[in-house]
């Protein structure tokens, strides 16, 4: 059966949106109206009441993209989904080793053995946000690649807050060579391919280190899963905030790097919602989205609405405004995993010991 919402109980499965800090995490926490004031950025001023639905335009005053319509805005049942996405099955950890608190911020995994050329090269992907929901699917797939997981806490601001500095970004990623080093026994131990993956507000570190010259020049691959969102500015977005994500795809669809966006279909409050700013960004690329017929077959219940492909930027959307719609686009970082960044990185295997 699917359900739909009122505007004031969607504004409301938001408001707890922003509080799961992993979605292990329980979104019964105290005070959740307050935690959302601090909420998915502090550059998003946010209110009670849900905003008219106004199409947002490019700078030169093209309307572009709208919010999702009424139609996306439905809600299945685990029962339904066959899986609760914001609680997923735990398969173990396959080659790789336990959580390592080597990085200078968070934790990694790597394969027991290997994951190194001889050269000593190693691929890495730093995730932002769902740091364990995420190891569940990177395991399924990756054989070689380093993880570094890290969960900041609630909202996008302490993620842009703790990588807006210069060379945090460049440091994290000489901590993870120095671990690496010290695991293998390699001393010439340094980062091949880099990726930067981020579900929900974890968007905000990927967005503050897209901007720094070091992040421009080395990371290979960007993934963000329902998780890019930005404020107003008049009846457009705010296309400063998107900059660097517009650079990127634009980099993308060259051909040069890869970049994959998913968005789903819930409406926040005040601010723009995943399907705008993915909408918006193809729009700046000079290109509209594919409708798609939804039929249900996507990962944890997911039902798929439209696409676009262009060079190596591919998006993603999908119905559904709830908490496990949410959740569920971490459900799809397997696919990802093996149908774009494997084949695309090549990383040196690893194995069990």
């Amino acid at each position: 059966m699917i359900r739909r919402f009122s505007p004031r109980l969607l504004a409301f499965l938001i408001v707890l949106l922003a509080c799961v800090a992993s979605p292990e995490a329980s979104a019964d926490r105290p005070d959740a109206s307050s935690a959302h004031r601090e909420g998915v950025s502090s550059k998003h001023a946010v209110d009670q009441e849900q905003p008219a639905r106004r199409p947002t335009r490019t700078a030169d005053g093209r309307p572009i993209v709208e919010k999702p319509p009424d139609w996306t805005q439905t809600q299945k049942t685990a029962d339904e989904r066959g899986i609760n996405p914001c609680n997923t099955p735990d398969d173990g950890w396959g080659i790789y080793d336990r959580w390592s608190r080597a990085p200078s911020m968070g934790q990694m995994i790597s394969p027991q053995k290997g994951g190194i050329a001889r050269d000593g090269g190693f691929d890495v992907m730093f995730h932002f946000h769902g740091h364990e929901a995420v190891r569940k699917e990177w395991v399924h797939v990756m054989d070689g690649a380093v993880l570094v997981g890290i969960d900041l806490g609630i909202g996008s601001g302490p993620y842009e807050a703790a990588f807006r500095t210069p060379g945090v970004f460049e440091n994290l990623v000489h901590s993870v060579e120095k671990a690496m080093a010290e695991k293998t026994g390699n001393p010439k131990a340094h980062v091949r391919k880099v990726g930067l993956s981020a579900w929900s507000a974890g968007y905000g570190a990927v967005q503050e280190i897209l901007t720094h010259d070091y992040a421009k020049r080395i990371v290979d691959t960007v993934v963000l899963l329902d998780g890019m969102h930005c404020g107003y500015s008049g009846e457009s977005l705010d296309e400063t905030q998107l900059q660097p994500f517009i650079d990127f795809a634009r980099r993308a669809a060259a051909g040069q790097k890869l970049m994959f966006v998913s968005h789903s279909s819930i409406i926040p409050p005040d601010y723009a919602s995943t399907t705008e700013t993915a909408n918006y960004i193809i729009a700046k690329l000079g290109g509209h989205p594919t409708n798609v017929h939804p039929h249900g077959r996507g990962p944890m219940g997911l039902e798929l609405i439209s696409t676009y492909n262009r060079g190596n930027f591919h998006v993603r959307g999908y119905m559904g405004n709830d908490k496990m719609d949410h959740c569920a686009h971490i459900g799809l970082f397997r696919d990802i995993l093996q149908v774009r960044v494997k084949p695309r990185w090549h990383s040196p295997r690893g194995r069990k010991k």
